[in-house]
């Protein structure tokens, strides 16, 4: 028995430069990126398979399709008008994901200034690992945080650490 597609969410999968990109939508924004790793035809079996009832359909992705495309051509891109679906303000993932989202394009900030910003001192390993669990990589720049002494510290997309040492070379490159 086929499960009904849910109007409320969606899935698209794109060609940038650098691979495949794919990402999801529900009711209150985007809640999943998929950076380039994976084929078009296993991207979109996963999503679909991760998804099941979403509808495969690009309408809703125009804008994080064109942003995504400049910024793996090498072009500065803003994806902070980009409507996330991210935890509650309350709860520490969403002050976490939040202080992320504002660190600008060519800039990194350290787990611990991040967890200053956030007003929870000593919580460098916390922000870690909220930040590993972050489902919009790219729209929140969790490449952009790096260990104190500016080594890169953890990535937990695919690719790792040589993805996330991959895009803040693009990005230093640009500023």
């Amino acid at each position: 028995m086929a499960s009904a597609k849910s109007k409320d969410q969606h899935y698209a999968v794109w060609t940038t430069a650098w691979g495949p990109v794919g990402a999801v939508s529900g009711k209150n924004g985007l809640t999943r990126v998929v950076l380039p790793h994976y084929t078009m035809q296993d991207l979109r079996e996963l999503l679909a398979w991760e998804h099941k009832g979403a509808e495969l359909n690009e309408k809703p992705f125009e804008d994080f399709i064109e942003l995504s495309r400049a910024y793996f051509n090498g072009e500065q891109a803003d994806f902070s008008d980009l409507v996330c679906d991210l935890p509650s303000e309350t709860k520490f993932s969403g002050k976490v994901l939040r202080a992320c989202r504002e660190i600008p394009y060519g800039k990194t900030m350290s787990y611990s200034q991040i967890s200053l910003a956030i007003k929870a001192e000593d919580s460098a390993r916390a922000v870690a690992g909220a930040l590993s669990r972050n489902p919009l990589p790219l729209i929140v720049p969790c490449h952009r945080v790096t260990y104190a002494d500016g080594r890169p510290g953890g990535f937990s997309a695919p690719g790792g650490v040589n993805l996330k040492a991959k895009m803040l070379t693009l990005e230093f490159s640009e500023a």
